[in-house]
């Protein structure tokens, strides 16, 4: 219940709800001279390192000689109100506060980089000292007590503003209502509340002024958002009068880690879901070894090699168990780790089962074995979409990719064991390759090759098919048309090498309809499919996150 106030309206006295706080920044571009005091004040006053900053002035070149001029925009944290990065963090160490401010709890952050990856305005850093995320937070400590915050008292013009924008006698909430004023990347709908008065659109737009060649700047000589020197980046393709001048770096937060846990853990996922399926369809039966002992060792391992590059991948690893005591249901991170975890017990009650000598078990937990296992091979879809800064990844077909990459992946995996094991299963094995690797090279397809919706996807899918990713891009699209043509090929290349040269049509003919298809063939096709997903996702987990944010 919010704090009462007394009012007085005529002879009687009523009691009214007080207004709550609702903080608001105003960036001034009208008067802002670009001075750099507001970064110097914020990185004195909260002791933020080298290499890193909370606020900077950004600074774009406009027009063309003799009619140019340069144009700020000083940039930080927008304290949305539907704040991206309060929704990913799976610890609630980001968090929104009553009055409006987005603010941090570094003691309880386990750096996993999730709310970096969501926020659309590189506003969040990892600090390179304490490794936590961290970020403006409008000087909460200084508004607690009643002072405005750093950057605020310094600024020599008076460009930046700080008020309450429930107040209307406020400076902040009459320039907001009154005059003209913008907000970054609008359709992300995360109402920000740091609002800019006579900022350029090539300020505001990370897209709108073209890079410098090399990544050269007035004052440095940086990457630009990681793009080594004398590599042209596609957004440079502009026919905007503005050249960024000054800015600073920004690297991607997941980089071959993430890549590889998608890899692992679609193993992991697809080898459960592939046996199910045949022992279903009648090729494989549920007392066989590789569904007794295959699924929950096989399967197992991947996971555990999953939940250790997840763990790996966390600046303070030693933290991780704060997942599971202070959850915070909203992030996928969350879900996702609760989806893993309780797919590995059902994995170590089936290998227990196994070894018990319990057949009927193993079968019984086929049925919540295969909604976790579905489970965890699609709920990535759903923390990439949760990076709400990453256009490539809001991708509504990226569930069903990523199933169908489990199945390939799974049906890879077992291949090799199947000719020991279970010889009937490899034929089914190879058609899962075979079917789903071409279903795959389709969804692959449709993400480079159909219209993106915003220019971000659009610059991000150019950037896996033609530009720095191109190599591991095209690479995956190779291996994985190789990866059918072997998987189609291989029963006739069984059956012919163990024919005599006189039979061998109709040997060829017959390997078209039946047969084990194990053998050098098959396991060429299960190593050529598992190196195209792995190929394929590097380029795709960082492709979506070159693209400049701010």
């Amino acid at each position: 219940m919010p704090p009462l106030a007394v009012g007085t309206t005529g002879p009687e006295t009523r009691v009214v709800p007080a207004r709550p706080v609702k903080w608001a920044k105003v960036i001034d571009h009208t008067r802002c001279v670009g001075c750099h005091a507001c970064t110097v004040a914020c990185k004195s006053e909260n002791e933020v390192p080298l290499g890193v900053t909370r606020t900077y002035v950004k600074s774009v070149d406009v027009g063309v000689f003799p009619q140019a001029r340069r144009a700020f925009q000083v940039t930080r944290c927008n304290q949305c109100d539907l704040a991206p990065c309060v929704t990913a963090c799976p610890t609630g160490a980001m968090f929104a506060r009553r009055d409006g401010i987005v603010d941090f709890d570094k003691s309880i952050c386990i750096g996993c980089k999730a709310c970096i990856a969501a926020c659309p305005y590189d506003a969040i850093f990892m600090n390179p000292e304490d490794h936590a995320a961290e970020k403006c937070n409008f000087c909460a400590h200084r508004l607690d007590v009643g002072l405005e915050p750093a950057c605020v008292v310094v600024c020599p013009t008076e460009a930046i503003l700080v008020g309450d924008l429930n107040d209307p006698g406020s400076r902040v909430a009459k320039m907001v209502h009154r005059d003209a004023v913008a907000v970054r990347r609008p359709e992300k709908d995360t109402r920000p509340k740091l609002f800019y008065h006579g900022a350029h659109e090539a300020t505001l737009d990370p897209l709108a002024a073209r890079r410098p060649d090399g990544g050269l700047y007035m004052w440095s000589e940086q990457a630009a958002d990681g793009v080594p020197s004398g590599v042209p980046a596609p957004w440079n393709n502009t026919s905007a009068a503005a050249l960024l001048s000054y800015d600073v770096p920004h690297e991607a937060p997941w980089h071959w880690r993430v890549s590889l846990y998608t890899w692992t853990k679609g193993i992991a996922a697809g080898v459960y879901l592939v046996l199910v399926a045949l022992a279903l369809r009648g090729a494989l039966s549920w007392t066989n070894p590789l569904w007794l002992w295959g699924a929950p060792m096989l399967g197992g391992a991947f996971l555990a090699a999953t939940g250790g590059l997840l763990i790996a991948d966390l600046k303070h690893p030693e933290r991780f168990y704060l997942i599971f005591t202070r959850p915070q249901w909203r992030s996928w991170l969350v879900r996702g780790a609760f989806i893993i975890a309780a797919y590995a017990v059902v994995l170590a009650l089936h290998l227990l089962a196994a070894l018990a000598g319990w057949p009927a078990l193993p079968q019984a937990l086929a049925v919540p074995g295969v909604v976790l296992a579905g489970l965890t091979a699609v709920y990535t879809a759903y923390l990439f979409a949760q990076a709400k800064a990453r256009d490539l990844w809001q991708n509504p077909l990226l569930p069903l990719h990523f199933l169908v990459q489990a199945l390939i992946a799974g049906a890879a995996a077992l291949l090799p064991f199947a000719a020991y094991l279970a010889p009937a299963a490899g034929r089914p094995l190879l058609e899962i390759v075979a079917g789903g690797s071409a279903l795959h090279l389709l969804l692959v397809w449709s993400e480079a090759a159909l219209p993106h919706a915003t220019a971000h996807a659009r610059l991000a899918a150019r950037e896996m098919t033609a530009g720095r990713y191109r190599a591991p891009f095209r690479w995956g699209v190779w291996l994985g048309v190789l990866a059918v043509a072997a998987a189609v090929a291989a029963p006739a290349l069984l059956a012919l090498s163990a024919c005599p040269s006189t039979q061998l049509a109709s040997a060829a003919v017959a390997a078209c309809s039946a047969g084990t298809a194990a053998g050098p063939g098959g396991w060429l096709a299960a190593a050529l499919a598992l190196a195209a997903l792995l190929v394929y996702e590097h380029a795709y987990v960082q492709a979506g996150q070159c693209v400049p944010l701010a």
